[in-house]
């Protein structure tokens, strides 16, 4: 199967990251048959990528400004009939495109989620909780193991079959992340959307193709935290609103219901160890579940004032239009 690799990028403050990025998928043992990085409206970055990425083809984003647009212009410059994401700011282990692409043997399979891990700046801070990781975007305990179906990839480690986009159109950028709004879930739209017009299709995980995230210590603040869940809530509002809530809200139940009452219960248990520790994590728990539920109520009262809608008409005219300028 050809591979085509799409890594957006936005920032200079990422341009260290961003060629680890390119340098891992350059080095895989499966090599993919181009590497996009798409430059998301920063001309300084765009002239230096071109420069320095001789094995990479490094376009403009020509759609709406955000990592949604960015995904759909590397969508649709990209000639292989898989489409891999990895984010600017990851990098993959060698064999990652190899284990990633392997449940596409599977001719059911839409869409592969591979596992993310953080890289600290420093030693794993253990008062974060395990089941918040996907704060940091990464994966997080409760997700399920190798092979089980899940509703949706998360954006910087999957793989995509290029049909999802030909059926159903592209990423919602009305949804996508803008620079350092951390709003998201234009993943997990685009997964909803092509499952409910082709049910007896899904995605699933494949938990050995493997991504490194950096985490900066920006991101192990509370400021950072509560807001994140905050925006998450705003997000999952958004998605609800396009595909519904059962959908739209069913990992989210799950893991709320699950995942997060074993590791309050494991955190109350192992108190008496390391109470300052522990009692951290508890707190945070109890304040991401709830931010998230206030951002999810506020999200839908502003949704009613001003709905969304997606057309697949966007994404249609974002091919057309890279295909008579040629970079495709």
């Amino acid at each position: 199967m050809r591979v085509s690799v799409v890594i957006p990028a936005y920032t200079m403050d990422r341009w260290i990251t961003l060629v680890e990025a390119v340098r891992s998928c350059g080095e895989q043992t499966l090599k993919p048959v181009e590497i996009i990085v798409v430059i998301d409206y920063n001309e300084e970055l765009l002239i230096r990528a071109t420069k320095q990425f001789s094995n990479a083809c490094v376009v403009a984003n020509q759609s709406t400004k955000g990592v949604s647009g960015a995904r759909n212009t590397g969508v649709a410059v990209a000639s292989g009939e898989i489409i891999a994401c990895l984010d600017d700011d990851a990098y993959a282990e060698a064999d990652w495109l190899e284990k990633l692409i392997d449940p596409f043997t599977n001719p059911k399979v839409a869409g592969v989620g591979g596992w993310i891990l953080p890289h600290w700046p420093d030693s794993p801070p253990e008062w974060f909780p395990e089941t918040f990781y996907w704060i940091l975007g990464c994966s997080y305990a409760g997700l399920p193991e190798t092979d089980s179906p899940i509703r949706n990839a998360i954006g910087a480690n999957m793989a995509i079959r290029r049909r999802v986009f030909e059926l159903v159109g592209g990423f919602t950028e009305s949804i996508g992340r803008l620079n350092l709004i951390p709003l998201g879930c234009e993943e997990t739209e685009l997964a909803i959307r092509y499952t409910a017009a082709f049910p007896d299709e899904q995605f699933v995980m494949a938990r050995d193709a493997i991504v490194s995230q950096w985490v900066p210590r920006s991101r192990l603040t509370w400021h950072y935290f509560w807001t994140r869940c905050w925006s998450e809530g705003l997000s999952k509002a958004v998605v609800s609103h396009l595909v519904g809530s059962g959908s739209g809200l069913a990992a989210e139940r799950q893991h709320v219901l699950g995942a997060i009452p074993r590791e309050f219960g494991r955190s109350l248990w192992s108190l008496r160890t390391r109470p300052r520790t522990y009692a951290t994590r508890m707190a945070l728990l109890v304040a991401g579940t709830t931010c998230a539920a206030v951002g999810f109520f506020w999200g839908r009262f502003v949704v009613r004032q001003s709905p969304i809608a997606f057309s697949a008409d966007d994404f249609s005219l974002l091919t057309k239009v890279v295909q008579r300028d040629g970079w495709s």
